[in-house]
């Protein structure tokens, strides 16, 4: 008698939690559906694992607060930057001339910008110089020494930080120049930095550092993580880009091998806007601790507007109201004209994207993704082979790298403008984690890293249509039950 009963309040219970998902979040129908799947098939079990992995952060008060908070920090920058007409103007197309990109052939690009100011508060800046990395090895002795070179502060933010001996190299090097009084704040992320001990962080607070933690881990969400990864010296030198701090950013994982990452430093005023970023975050994670807007973390570059590389860097997450590195993606794909190239380790694109990109091949334009062929997630890259294989019918041409792993986050379009960062082409880093993207509107970067995409080539495998439909079936199975949990990925 007790059997039944239970079980009928289960289901009772199920039908409720499906009523929520369904009229509370209002999220996209594939997720909506792929969410009451995993409810119907656990029972009760199914709602709670929704609780920890499923919720919208955008209707989360704590994410809430801090966009408020982000908000009023913007315009007390711009005030202080005597800019506070950009804010309150930006709802219009009115923007002040420093914010209005016109590029010769290319003034359609104009939207890109636009669209980028009014969903991301990307602000446009056209006086930076950049510095282009195609592995980890490169990227990390360039940040230490930027780091040497720092004489007032450093503010690091990574959203994995590894307890080996390139974690304790970094943080030998922070703790060098905190002891040398210099103001020295890392940042890192709860859940990807879990199973670190204290004692990795220990030389750096002893020679007076700071340590902050988004999101520790008996939060409740273990979803919606830091995936950025920024580092300012002094505010003339900033660091963006896919590597994070560990031995196998470094091509030194047995399982790896080398590691193929684009990561890029900065001087000019995009160097401010990553500043202004990271005093956000680690306000919301150490708020006992705040940094306080001052100028002096803003100097003023030696560079005059106008007179170097125009760029953008757009920030998305939990706490925007949009999402705006999936937005700009879109736009790039759909103002195309010749090509469109794109590297990324995950690739489970949202409808939007899917079609904007098979709807480019189909109008003749050349469309080239790149994955890496040997996965640290088989799930995801399951989930990938699907996507790819109904791009593959469009006329897409799809690689698999096979010198070690991809981590490339790229995307560049008819060798004008590109856009490198932290965001890959999946529904956890436009919906769910906090990233980081560079949109540089510059022929020199964005054919440098074309060029080093056609190079890549050479150690792909090509997935063609032919070796596509000659899959075996387990393969098959595996690509549908992937495909089908693709939007909770």
């Amino acid at each position: 008698m007790l059997m039944p009963i239970l079980f009928t309040i289960i289901l009772l219970l199920n039908i409720i939690f499906a009523i929520s998902v369904v009229f509370y979040e209002r999220r996209n129908a594939a997720v909506t559906w792929a969410w009451l799947m995993v409810i119907a098939l656990i029972p009760l079990g199914g709602f709670f694992i929704y609780l920890v992995f499923g919720r919208d952060g955008r209707k989360h008060r704590v994410f809430a607060e801090k966009s408020q908070k982000d908000e009023e920090m913007l315009v007390n920058y711009l005030e202080m930057e005597e800019h506070a007409d950009v804010y309150w103007r930006r709802q219009t197309r009115y923007v002040i001339q420093e914010n209005i990109m016109q590029m010769q052939g290319s003034e359609h690009m104009n939207d890109l910008v636009y669209l980028n100011f009014f969903s991301g508060n990307g602000a446009f800046s056209s006086n930076n110089k950049i510095n282009l990395f195609h592995d980890g090895n490169s990227a990390f002795e360039a940040l230490l020494a930027d780091i040497a070179a720092a004489k007032h502060y450093v503010h690091i933010q990574y959203y994995i930080f590894r307890n080996d001996s390139t974690g304790k190299r970094l943080i030998a090097a922070l703790a060098e120049k905190a002891a040398q009084g210099l103001e020295v704040r890392l940042l890192i992320d709860g859940i990807g930095n879990f199973a670190n001990r204290p004692s990795l962080y220990r030389p750096l607070i002893e020679a007076g550092g700071q340590l902050g933690v988004f999101l520790p881990p008996y939060f409740v969400r273990i979803n919606f993580r830091n995936h950025r990864k920024i580092a300012i010296m002094d505010g003339t030198v900033g660091h963006l880009g896919g590597m994070n701090i560990g031995d196998e950013y470094l091509g030194l994982s047995r399982r790896f091998g080398f590691w193929r990452d684009s990561h890029l430093s900065m001087s000019g005023d995009g160097v401010h806007h990553l500043t202004l970023r990271f005093m956000m975050d680690w306000n919301f994670c150490v708020p006992k601790k705040p940094i306080e807007l001052n100028g002096r973390y803003f100097p003023r570059p030696p560079y005059e507007s106008g007179s170097g590389i125009r760029m953008q860097v757009v920030c998305s997450g939990p706490d925007t109201r949009y999402p705006s590195i999936l937005y700009g993606y879109n736009k790039m794909i759909n103002e195309a004209n010749s090509s469109i190239y794109i590297q990324t380790p995950y690739f489970v694109p949202d409808e939007s994207m899917f079609v904007s990109l098979r709807m480019a091949a189909l109008s003749g334009l050349d469309v080239r993704i790149m994955i890496p062929a040997n996965p640290d997630h088989p799930f995801v890259y399951w989930a990938a082979l699907s996507y790819l294989g109904d791009l593959l019918e469009s006329g897409v041409r799809c690689y698999e790298y096979e010198n070690g792993f991809l981590h490339s986050k790229v995307v560049m379009i008819d060798s004008k403008v590109c856009s490198i960062g932290t965001a890959n082409i999946d529904v956890r880093s436009f919906k769910l984690n906090f990233e980081s993207n560079a949109f540089i509107y510059d022929e020199e970067t964005t054919i440098e890293l074309e060029e080093a995409f056609m190079r890549d080539i050479a150690d792909c495998r090509q997935l063609t249509l032919e070796r596509y439909l000659a899959r075996s079936n387990w393969t098959k199975v595996r690509e549908s039950l992937s495909r089908l949990l693709s939007p909770l990925l």
